[in-house]
């Protein structure tokens, strides 16, 4: 994590086309037709790994393969038609645009904002004001970057859930009139509290919901991730059903253990895809496990059981 002056730093620094101007120079006749032709294979991989009626598109993070260097993931996931990299930081925002691909929920430097001590701490607010002051115009800038993660931080004595629920919404609140401005959505995940992020307090999907309605803003949603809620609620299917208006984002990963989404554990991961296919949801789904075999071989498998 680096202060908010160096996160400037960065920002300022960054530059190169945007995804929106790098697709407008692509639209005349013989170099789209010549394009298309160099990349036709790519482009059927896509369509195939895609579904030709799939709701919902293909995203992954890239902590989870982090082994591999991220220019060089960018190719490999393009060919399984995967369409985003992300939990991205602004520096890395510009290697996906070049590969034609979205970051389809970016992270900003900081040192609040961070997991364990973000929102619910009041002391935080106004270095995370700046830190999405900063962040957001720059990821509409960057044109392929429609949302940016957002966290509780961790339950602290003589904070209540309640109490905390109130300090988190008085600072998003104060973040939303740029949120709304550039179109970019903040989305708090929902993390388990009881096996991999101890005292987490947006730990429940019926406490984030809540907290979206008290921001009241369309720009402020959650971040479902199936592995956590299956540790914490269970009755996934059900509950983004129903909470399926508070949601902007869905990650994967199989429970136990937080590996393959193969059934070599619980979760039942073609039913849930047709689960959110049938509610209409029509983002991208990012596969979030740790691969315990090959990486890339794991990843396709894992994008064919989503594709329905």
């Amino acid at each position: 994590m680096t202060n908010s002056r160096q996160s400037r730093g960065r920002y300022a620094l960054l530059s190169g086309m945007n995804r929106r101007e790098s697709l407008s120079t692509l639209t005349g006749g013989a170099a789209a037709t010549a394009i298309l032709a160099a990349f036709g294979e790519q482009v059927k991989a896509a369509e195939e790994a895609a579904g030709s009626d799939a709701g919902f598109k293909h995203s992954v993070c890239h902590w989870c393969f982090g082994k591999i260097p991220l220019d060089q993931f960018c190719q490999e996931v393009k060919k399984m038609g995967i369409g985003s990299v992300e939990i991205l930081f602004p520096e890395q925002w510009e290697v996906t645009a070049k590969h034609g691909l979205e970051c389809a929920m970016g992270r900003l430097h900081g040192v609040a904002g961070n997991i364990g001590n973000s929102f619910n701490n009041k002391d935080n607010h106004d270095e995370l004001v700046k830190i999405y002051e900063e962040g957001i115009p720059f990821a509409a800038k960057s044109g392929n970057v429609p949302q940016v993660i957002a966290f509780s931080g961790n339950r602290r004595d003589g904070i209540d859930d309640e109490e905390g629920l109130k300090i988190c919404a008085e600072g998003l609140k104060r973040i939303m009139p740029i949120a709304e401005k550039h179109k970019i959505i903040v989305s708090m995940e929902l993390l388990n509290s009881k096996v991999n992020h101890r005292g987490y307090m947006c730990d429940r999907t019926e406490w984030g919901a809540r907290l979206v309605d008290a921001v009241g803003s369309e720009y402020f949603k959650l971040l479902y991730d199936i592995y956590h809620m299956q540790i914490m609620e269970g009755d996934c299917i059900a509950t983004f059903s129903k909470y399926k208006n508070h949601i902007s984002h869905y990650h994967t990963a199989g429970v136990p253990g937080r590996n393959e989404i193969d059934d070599n554990q619980e979760l039942n991961y073609k039913g849930i895809c047709k689960a959110l296919k049938n509610i209409g949801y029509n983002r991208y789904l990012g596969q979030e496990f740790v691969p315990k075999r090959e990486a890339l071989t794991s990843l396709k498998e894992a994008i064919d059981i989503c594709t329905v």
